[in-house]
């Protein structure tokens, strides 16, 4: 981590004392509740510092994928990176997150006709518009000024898009697009020596494997276009699957705080129903707390006690 900004060093400091109320503010419009200085000052600042500092402005923007574990907050930190180098750093940035090309659900149920039944479940590989995303990544980098961009948006609770009418729109070109995505860099698993199912959702529902080698392939087509275009992999690396359940299932009692239509509040999963759902992702999940760490460029390890560090930048 030799050429690593240092959290105390005169330009993080001086980035931080300029940016730190405008965090805060982001932090209570994202109903984030004791937001630590320390977090700030030792992850969001020296990051925002590297990327501003080591990636010089070009024709075309740079993407830059944050990866992890759901509710490992890979979103949460992109959104504070963002705001750090738009409004205090003058390097114009925005994102969006594999959560928001989800298939439809028609294209979905068809899917599961085909192939296996759990092919409707949202979530893993080959249940995502890949090309949608590239489609956006074109569409940026080559805006103009003034041009107006639509960034696709999901309603997780009723499991479809927001009406194209409603997409939030992105003018002009970005220095940077950040991409979130639980398995972002992730290569297929070796089909040699596959493993039986993993957890009780396999051992009932996908028993002989048909539905995650099919994923796994899925994983190894468009997917590593998209990959394949990352100038940084960040990877949140979190100390077990156990805390992957129950990250998402926090994620998923904040999500409840932000929603205010009654009926969206009706279709807030359960625990039991989250740490269900979240058994879907358990066999790619993984691999990649064994795998990723050793092709990101960055790599942050988040403790039992929901603390960040840095433990590999280059």
């Amino acid at each position: 981590m030799t050429n690593f900004p240092d959290p105390s060093s005169k330009k993080c400091q001086e980035l931080f004392e300029k940016s730190k109320d405008g965090l805060f503010e982001l932090a209570a419009q994202m109903k984030i509740d004791n937001l630590s200085e320390d977090f700030l000052k030792e992850i969001v600042i020296p990051i925002s510092y590297h990327l501003h500092n080591s990636f010089s402005k070009r024709k075309t923007p740079f993407l830059i994928c944050f990866t992890g574990g759901q509710g490992s907050g890979k979103t949460t930190l992109s959104f504070f990176i963002q705001k750090v180098l738009t409004d205090y750093c003058q390097r114009p940035a925005m994102g969006f997150s594999i959560d928001d090309i989800y298939k439809s659900q028609e294209e979905r149920r068809a899917l599961a006709k085909k192939i296996h039944p759990l092919c409707y479940v949202r979530g893993v590989p080959g249940t995502h518009d890949i090309n949608m995303g590239l489609d956006l990544i074109t569409e940026l980098s080559s805006a103009g000024p003034n041009t107006e961009t639509k960034i696709p948006a999901f309603c997780k609770p009723e499991d479809r898009h927001y009406a194209w009418e409603e997409w939030p729109i992105y003018t002009g070109k970005p220095d940077f697009i950040f991409f979130d995505a639980w398995c972002g860099g992730a290569r297929p698993l070796p089909e040699q020596d596959w493993l039986p199912p993993f957890n009780q959702l396999e051992e009932e529902e996908d028993p002989q494997g048909i539905w995650s080698k099919w994923s796994n392939q899925e994983l190894s087509k468009d997917y590593q276009d998209l990959f394949s275009l990352f100038d940084l992999l960040l990877m949140i690396k979190v100390p077990s699957m156990e805390f992957v359940y129950e990250s998402r299932w926090i994620q998923e009692q904040t999500l409840a705080k932000t929603i205010t239509d009654p009926n969206l509040k009706e279709k807030i999963m359960t625990k039991e129903e989250v740490y269900r759902f979240v058994m879907h992702y358990e066999r790619l999940t993984h691999y990649i707390l064994d795998e990723l760490p050793s092709f990101s460029d960055i790599v942050l390890t988040r403790d039992s006690d929901f603390k960040f560090s840095i433990s590999k930048a280059s």
